[in-house]
């Protein structure tokens, strides 16, 4: 299963620069966007560097998710709860690689966005930016709709917020 786990995370980096390339322009757009709305609030500007990592690891995600597969070659949806574990080490490795994906998503973005450090927040928009990624997949063809990505991702996002928590306790401490 770890072979399977190193061998997709070695062929996704092949990618990674074309997302840091995407993640530039939308990380300036988002620290803009957000600067503006908390000026209009009168509140202090934004932290730059969570935000800004924030919006490039989405951009990179993006990319991983939809650029780097090739289009129509697995369209289709699994509604089937839990029917990806236990298959095999090649299913068992999607299921690891899932989670693995949305945890820096729930890490920077507790870390970009104090509301979204809240854990059923962080639940909830885990789940939503799955399905709209999941959605996405399988309306492109470049993808498959699985419930259990869905799951899984969320479950990422979730330690990713779990994590941040702890240091923010050890931090104090």
């Amino acid at each position: 299963m770890f072979k399977h786990i190193y061998r997709d995370m070695m062929s996704m980096v092949k990618h990674l620069p074309y997302g840091f390339l995407i993640g530039l322009p939308v990380a300036t757009l988002l620290l803009w966007a957000m600067d503006r709305a908390r000026r209009r609030k009168g509140e202090p500007p934004v932290s730059k560097l969570p935000v800004a990592a924030f919006g490039i690891y989405l951009s990179m995600m993006l990319v991983i998710t939809f650029l780097s597969r090739e289009s129509g070659n697995s369209k289709g949806f699994d509604l089937e709860l839990f029917s990806t574990w236990g298959i095999n080490d090649r299913n068992n490795a999607y299921v690891i690689e899932n989670i693995m994906l949305f945890v820096p998503y729930g890490f920077l973005g507790s870390w970009a966005f104090e509301k979204m450090g809240n854990f059923f927040r962080c639940l909830a928009l885990g789940a939503l930016t799955s399905l709209c990624i999941e959605s996405l997949q399988l309306v492109t063809g470049r993808g498959f709709f699985q419930i259990d990505d869905i799951l899984t991702n969320t479950l990422g996002a979730v330690i990713g917020c779990l994590v941040y928590r702890l240091f923010l306790f050890c931090g104090k401490k």
